[in-house]
């Protein structure tokens, strides 16, 4: 059964509500499978599922759960926990998940500055290229800067609204 069968809900209407918010995950850049398993578990009570309970809902097989999982991971949008006295694996969302998602990113900001640095130089600052890869760098490096102020504002509002997380 799945959870919103079990908790009352409206079992189509969760259904309707994952597949359009995986939608709008899917238009902004996420892929199909990760997107759909994303708005599952953001959409579930406990906020985690396992792999068996994703397939069902989705209707999925296990490798396809894997795989979304797998990315999702690596996004650091979900984290995989054991089960306690079992091999089976819960896979969660946290509240936090979103703000986790784009402070990770940072580290790719850093590495995306790096290269246009390198095509700066490889392109000559005096070059249009160079120019349009040097305003391409300070925009990365004015959104890093903002970021963290953003991040830190979020902390501030977010305790003041949800309380200590």
């Amino acid at each position: 059964m799945t959870e919103s069968a079990g908790s009352g809900r409206d079992a189509e209407a969760v259904s309707r509500f994952v597949e359009s918010f995986a939608a709008q995950l899917v238009e902004a850049g996420l892929a199909r499978m990760p997107a759909r398993v994303f708005a599952a578990l953001l959409s579930s009570d406990e906020g985690s599922m396992t792999s068996a309970e994703l397939g069902e809902q989705l209707r999925i097989s296990p490798a396809a759960v894997s795989g979304a999982v797998r990315y999702l991971a690596q996004q650091h949008m979900v984290s995989r926990e054991r089960e306690p006295g079992s091999r089976r694996e819960r896979y969660r969302v946290h509240g936090d998940q979103w703000y986790e998602a784009l402070t990770n990113r940072e580290t790719v900001l850093k590495r995306w500055e790096g290269a246009l640095r390198e095509g700066v130089t490889s392109l000559g600052a005096d070059t249009p290229a160079g120019r349009r890869m040097a305003e391409t760098l300070a925009f990365f490096e004015f959104l890093e800067d903002e970021l963290a102020d953003l991040m830190e504002r979020w902390r501030v509002h977010r305790e003041e609204r949800f309380g200590a997380g």
